[in-house]
């Protein structure tokens, strides 16, 4: 059932709870990691500031000036709510309007102060407010250090050193500088005092803020266009969806500023929409001026001229015929004379949209009588389009489709208004026509009367012309005007913006923490992944079975003791009890064999540092210890190792049996353990694979045969010389050691081969330095500490060389279990 948990893929088999077992065996990694994720989350969290959200609510009606009646044509007609409401969205989102009210709350102002962790915006949270003179140019870009001294008044600080200082005319938005004073500013000014300097002008004001003394601030004045800017993104939304009913919602670190920001936005807005609802009677008004000052001359000068005619001619009078043909002239020209303002007015106003491309200051037709109300409905949707058009360049740009759909409909408007006045203007060439020979005959019933009638009754009738015009320009500037103060804004506050006590709506602390918990799992996770598959070396019982068909026979733990005969030294440890055990296992091999009399055993390695040394001694010694006579041979002629550990001479022993220089009496050695004997290697020969298969290895191993019980050969290992190979035909047992952590995967496969190949028989492994659940989750009791050197690194006192001096494995390795 174990294969359950393997994932097949191209490299071989995901080794599931190899993998499991590692993870949990970096359980304090997975600790240090959500410790510092949490650590970094929890310094930022607290350094960020919070961030509000305030709203205000208004609602945009269609208010007409109940005076005068909606159809009156001096009050603008913005072609109903919807189109008011979408107008007033597009302005309330613009660049235009986002620096009409900065300039109104003179928002490029700064005002800081240090906080805990940062730089803190204090707008609305100071003793006093600056408030500046824009007609002159300010101090731009430079950190003014404003003192609160306690009693009323503020230290002002302005770092100074010569050169030129930047100023910037917030009126104008033009930049300017002057010569800098050649040491700092400093000054101090009470609550009220105005303040003139050549680079700083305004006056201190008092807010209802609480002084502290020495409570230290910071003000600046910043960039226009970037403080502009800044407030473009206020939401304006209509709620419901489709309504007249409109939320402006600002989202920033200091509450008063948004709230002051909302309500100054609705206030601006407010007096635009009046300026531009009362553009007719405004414009009229003004037309109304320029027509009234000609008026008044002509009205100056025909009053002149009849006092100066009654004064030298004071008997004469008008007869009762002369009087009433006056009369009659006088009721014609009034006739005529409105005629005539009214062609002037369609002269001016065919000529101003033939040369103009602004079409917003063109005077109200009614203010010259005409009534027609194809005229007016005509330059009243031509100005609305023309003010669709302004609107739209605020949020979108030249090139956009809607203008050209503007444009043609404001061609279209304005072919048609050209037809209407071509016509009218026919019309009204027509009655002037007709009443010119009214006038001709009126005038030649006038001459049958005396010459001094006929002058008075000219200047009587131009005299009531001026009045008459005086009185009727007169009249309708009065009408404008009423209109005008009378109207109101069809903006209607419904809820101010105010503090309410909401809380903040961000940072968001919790994303933070998430983030956090999610790289303090995943980063170590990555890393344990990472090791897992760059480790190529076995770690658990596992791993052999799933590489190879050879059985494993037994596992030896890890020791921290420094002797390497353990069960010598140590024999009632768990060790020397692990040993016992790998004896009880070949003892059933040999009887499962049926091998009788001496038996034999060969341990060898993949490689040095396996503990084939260490496991040969140790299973020779607790071989002894049952009391059966035991041999330990050491075989390996190019590292012999053995003698250190019994504190023996090595200066004869195998070599010089195989080369005829001593007998079998000569090179074995008591080992200090009762039944145990040693025969050392010998001197390192220069043809040590020679000697091996030689003859006199067979009489060898036969003359062991017949004096001991045990005989216990430490070979060489496999992956570096194949001596163990030509020994192996010679025993009953074959162990094969594999050290945890050190012996790598693929080194098992030599010997797999050759098994399966049946070139060799009887090999068991035996699982070396296995560790307990720390490392791979396993445990088998205590371990091995002993080390051998081949060439490929040591192991001493529990410390691999190989780990030490390199190999990304063993770096990782150093890096993650903290060693040096």
């Amino acid at each position: 059932m174990e294969e359950e948990f393997d994932v097949q893929s191209s490299g071989g088999f995901f080794d599931f709870k190899g993998f499991l077992f590692r993870l949990l065996s970096f359980w304090w990694l997975f600790v240090i990691s959500l410790a510092i994720a949490f650590s970094i989350a929890h310094y930022i969290n607290v350094r960020k500031v919070p961030i509000y959200r305030e709203t205000s609510m208004i609602s945009i009606k269609d208010d007409q000036n109940q005076m005068f009646g909606g159809n009156t044509s001096l009050v603008f007609n913005w072609g109903g709510t919807t189109d008011k409401v979408q107008t007033s969205i597009i302005m309330l989102k613009s660049r235009t309007h986002a620096e009409r009210v900065v300039q109104y709350l003179q928002y490029y102002i700064n005002y800081q102060k240090q906080g805990k962790y940062t730089i803190e915006d204090v707008y609305g949270y100071t003793p006093f407010k600056l408030k500046l003179n824009d007609s002159f140019p300010q101090l731009y870009g430079k950190r003014i250090t404003v003192v609160d001294q306690g009693d009323g008044s503020m230290r002002l600080t302005i770092p100074f050193n010569g050169g030129n200082a930047a100023l910037f005319n917030y009126n104008t938005l033009k930049p300017s500088a002057i010569p800098a004073p050649a040491t700092d500013f400093d000054q101090v000014f009470k609550l009220g005092d105005t303040i003139d300097t050549p680079f700083l002008k305004g006056q201190l004001i008092a807010t209802d803020v609480y002084p502290t003394a020495g409570q230290e601030y910071f003000v600046s004045m910043g960039n226009f266009d970037g403080t502009a800017g800044r407030y473009r993104g206020m939401g304006v939304t209509q709620t419901p969806r489709g309504s007249s009913t409109l939320e402006l919602s600002l989202v920033g670190t200091n509450k008063k500023r948004l709230i002051d920001y909302l309500n100054a936005s609705v206030e601006v807005r407010t007096e635009e929409q009046l300026r531009q609802k009362n553009l007719f009677a405004t414009k009229t008004i003004k037309y109304i001026d320029s027509s009234l000052k000609s008026s008044n001359v002509d009205l100056d000068k025909a009053l002149n001229d009849l006092n100066s005619f009654q004064n030298k001619n004071s008997a004469i009078t008008l007869s009762g015929g002369a009087e009433q043909i006056s009369e009659e002239l006088q009721a014609i020209d009034n006739e005529k004379d409105d005629l005539a303002r009214q062609l002037v007015y369609y002269k001016q106003l065919e000529e101003y949209l033939r040369t103009r491309t602004d079409y917003t200051n063109v005077p109200a037709p009614s203010v010259t009588l005409i009534s027609e109300g194809s005229i007016t409905a005509g330059v009243s949707s031509i100005i609305q389009l023309a003010l669709q058009r302004s609107n739209l360049a605020y949020t979108a740009k030249e090139g956009n489709p809607a203008f050209r759909d503007l444009d043609r409909r404001i061609d279209a408007e304005k072919a048609v208004l050209f037809e209407n006045i071509r016509s009218s203007k026919s019309q009204i060439n027509s009655q002037i026509s007709s009443l010119n020979r009214e006038i001709g005959q009126a005038e030649r019933k006038l001459r049958q009367f005396p010459k001094e009638e006929q002058e008075l009754a000219e200047i009587q009738r131009r005299f009531t012309i001026s009045q008459e015009a005086y009185n009727l320009y007169t009249a309708k500037r009065s009408e404008a005007e009423i209109i005008k103060a009378s109207n109101v804004s069809d903006i209607l506050f419904i809820d101010k913006a105010k503090d309410v006590g909401r809380g903040p709506i961000g940072p968001n602390t919790q994303l933070n923490k998430v983030m956090a918990a999610t790289f303090g799992i995943v980063i170590p996770l990555a890393l344990v992944l990472i090791i897992f598959f760059l480790d190529t070396k076995v770690g658990t019982p596992e791993d052999v079975k799933k590489r190879s068909t050879i059985p494993v026979l037994g596992v030896i733990g890890k020791s921290k003791r420094s002797s390497g005969l353990v069960v010598r030294d140590y024999p009632r440890s768990a060790m020397a009890e692990a040993f016992r055990g790998l004896r009880s296992g070949l003892q059933f091999m040999y009887k499962k064999k049926g091998v009788v009399g001496a038996k034999t055993v060969l341990v060898t390695s993949s490689v040095s540092g396996e503990g084939k040394t260490f496991t040969s001694m140790n299973l020779a010694s607790v071989f002894a210890l049952s009391e059966k006579k035991t041999v330990l041979v050491g075989l390996d002629l190019r590292k012999p190792k053995i003698f250190d550990d019994f504190e023996l001479e090595n200066d004869k022993g195998v070599v010089n049996y195989l080369i005829g220089d001593a007998t079998l009496d000569e090179v074995k050695q008591p080992s200090g353990i009762d039944h145990l004997d040693v025969i050392l290697s010998g001197p390192i020969p220069p043809n040590p694979s020679e000697l091996i298969i030689s003859d006199a290895m067979g009489d060898f191993i036969n003359k062991l045969k017949e004096e001991y019980d045990y005989i216990v050969f430490d070979t060489p290992p496999l992956g570096l010389v194949s001596d163990a190979f030509e020994l192996m035909p010679y025993v009953d047992a074959s162990l094969y050691m594999v050290r945890q952590g050190y012996t790598k995967k693929d080194m098992l496969g030599l010997v797999t081969d050759k098994y399966e190949k049946g070139q060799i028989k009887h090999v068991s492994f035996v699982l070396n330095y296995f560790q307990q659940k720390r490392k791979y989750g396993y445990g088998y009791g205590s371990g091995s500490g002993y080390g051998y050197g081949y060439g490929y690194g040591t192991y001493n006192n529990g410390y691999h060389e190989e780990e030490r001096r390199g190999g990304l494995l063993g770096k990782l390795g150093r890096l993650i279990r903290g060693r040096k």
